[in-house]
C-alpha cells in the first residue's frame, strides 16, 4: 500500500501532490499574516486539478455552497475562504471535499477549545476570529493523501 513514485509515470501526481501543498500552505501562511486569501492563488489551487484531470472532480466547486451560506446568513467568514473550499474541492472532488472540510472544520474546534481552556487558565480572553485557511488546508491536504494512498472516504 501506498505510492512508488520510482516509476516515471508518476511524474504528474508527484507534481499535482507538490503543487497542492505548496499551494495551500502558501494560502495559509498569507491568511495567517494579512487575513487574506488572494485570488490569484486560488485560481491556481483550481488549476492544480487540470494535472490528471478528472471531469467529474468539477462538482467539487460545490463544496463551497455551505460555506456561502455561513457567511451570507451568520457572517464572520471571508470570501477568501469560499474560494479556497471550491478550488479545492476542483481538486479534490465532492465526496473528498466535503470530508476535508468537515476535517477543517473539526480540527478548527479542537483547536478553538484547546486554547480557549489555556486562555482561561492564563486570564486571558481568546480572539473572536481566527483565520480559516490553515485550518481547511489541514483537511484537503490530509483527504488528499488519504485519497491518493488508497484510503477510501
Amino acid at each position: 500500500m501506498g505510492i512508488d513514485f520510482s516509476d516515471a509515470g508518476s511524474l504528474p501526481l508527484l507534481l499535482k501532490s507538490g503543487l497542492f501543498i505548496v499551494l495551500l500552505l502558501t494560502a495559509s501562511l498569507i491568511d495567517i499574516k494579512k487575513r487574506i486569501i488572494p485570488d490569484t492563488l486560488c485560481l491556481v489551487i483550481a488549476l492544480t486539478g487540470c494535472i490528471l484531470f478528472e471531469p467529474v472532480k468539477l462538482w467539487g466547486v460545490l463544496i463551497a455552497v455551505p460555506l456561502l451560506l455561513a457567511a451570507l446568513l451568520w457572517g464572520g467568514m471571508g470570501g477568501g475562504d469560499i474560494k479556497l473550499m471550491a478550488a479545492g474541492g476542483m481538486v479534490l472532488g465532492i465526496r473528498e471535499g466535503m470530508a476535508a472540510m468537515v476535517m477543517g472544520l473539526a480540527a478548527l474546534l479542537l483547536f478553538h477549545a484547546v486554547y480557549f481552556i489555556v486562555q482561561k487558565l492564563r486570564g486571558r480572553e481568546c480572539p473572536e476570529a481566527y483565520p480559516l485557511a490553515p485550518f481547511l488546508s489541514i483537511g484537503c491536504i490530509a483527504v488528499y493523501f488519504m485519497n491518493t494512498g488508497g484510503i477510501t472516504l
